[in-house]
């Protein structure tokens, strides 16, 4: 008598857009994620550094002219700045998407994560944004609306072309789940 074959393993590699086998997670999983742009962290530094500069001058100035025990907060100001400039990094190199055959999944976060999930049909309208200092570097902001503000999602830091391409995308695939309901 022979022993029945045992039975062959699941398939390992699950299509890229089938949800429910990939399972998304706030680590990723297998997705293939997409980062922002690395001049968003460009953009944070500068804006870090035009804070922190009048008051590491202010105490450098009183430091000299009044009392050293200003040092100290001069001390306090650049280790702040450094702290800062590591946070920014760590932050930016953080955020990541992904579009699905269903919904846009916007991943942020190392200490504490967070994981937004929008239903293209519940897309209500998607802004693009670009102040000063973000044009000068080619980046915008893709803001993601629905019907309730706590389900939308926001997403800094994309390239300014690939920001407009998926505004257009994304208002396409809400119009087309919208009309199929």
């Amino acid at each position: 008598m022979t022993d029945p074959a045992p039975p062959s393993p699941p398939d390992p590699s699950p299509t890229r857009t089938d949800t429910t086998t990939l399972g998304v997670t706030l680590r990723g999983g297998d997705l293939g994620w997409r980062p922002v742009a690395p001049a968003l962290a460009t953009v944070r530094l500068i804006v870090l550094g035009a804070v922190l500069v009048v008051p590491l001058l202010a105490t450098v100035v009183v430091a000299l002219l009044v009392t050293g025990w200003v040092w100290l907060g001069t001390a306090a100001l650049v280790v702040a700045g450094l702290w800062g400039l590591w946070v920014i990094r760590r932050q930016v190199s953080a955020i990541s998407w992904v579009e699905l055959d269903e919904e846009i999944v916007i991943r942020k976060g190392r200490l504490f994560r967070s994981l937004v999930s929008v239903p293209y049909g519940r897309l209500q309208y998607v802004d693009i944004q670009s102040g000063p200092l973000a044009r000068a570097f080619g980046i915008a902001s893709c803001e993601i609306h629905t019907a309730s503000p706590e389900s939308g999602g926001s997403l800094p830091g994309l390239p300014t072309a690939e920001a407009e391409a998926l505004r257009g995308r994304l208002a396409a695939r809400g119009e087309a789940q919208r009309a199929g309901l």
